[in-house]
């Protein structure tokens, strides 16, 4: 037993984590941590990314990205991600991945089933300067510029 003092009648219960639709959110990397693979051959950057603006504004994403892997086209692919996320804030050559914590860009968030449980979850796909959502904004996109695109409805 634990003893853990606790009243739920003063704190709401959390809502659920369905995953967020599709598209492009500001987003700041707020964690990383080095974590070594399932079969221990190699190790991955966890980044854990939170939502700033728009109505999922708070919400968290992750993605991984394999540096140090037997396969080098799992290498590459990090590599070209993290070299987006680099460039995506303006820090080219860091040292250590806190370098990139709290700096906004824009990410691409896609929808896809997991294999395992056949659920769906987000991935992020893209990363860009924050910069890109003035560009897109103004655009128009028949919005006449008015409305950023993550805040558009489909």
């Amino acid at each position: 037993m634990a003893s853990i003092n606790f009243d739920a009648n003063k704190v709401e219960p959390n809502a659920g984590f369905d995953p967020i639709p599709e598209g492009q959110y500001v987003a700041i990397i707020s964690e990383s941590a080095m974590k070594p693979t399932k079969n221990g051959d190699g190790q991955y950057l966890e980044l854990t990314f939170q939502v700033l603006e728009g109505p999922h504004k708070g919400r968290n994403l992750w993605t991984r990205l394999n540096l140090w892997n037997p396969n080098p086209k799992a290498v590459q692919i990090a590599q070209g991600e993290l070299s987006a996320i680099c460039r995506a804030v303006g820090v080219m050559t860091p040292q250590d991945s806190a370098e990139l914590h709290n700096l906004p860009m824009l990410i691409g968030v896609k929808l896809r089933k997991r294999p395992d449980t056949g659920d769906m979850t987000n991935e992020i796909r893209s990363f860009a300067k924050k910069d890109a959502v003035v560009a897109l904004a103004t655009a128009g996109a028949g919005n006449g510029g008015t409305q950023p695109p993550w805040a558009r409805k489909a």
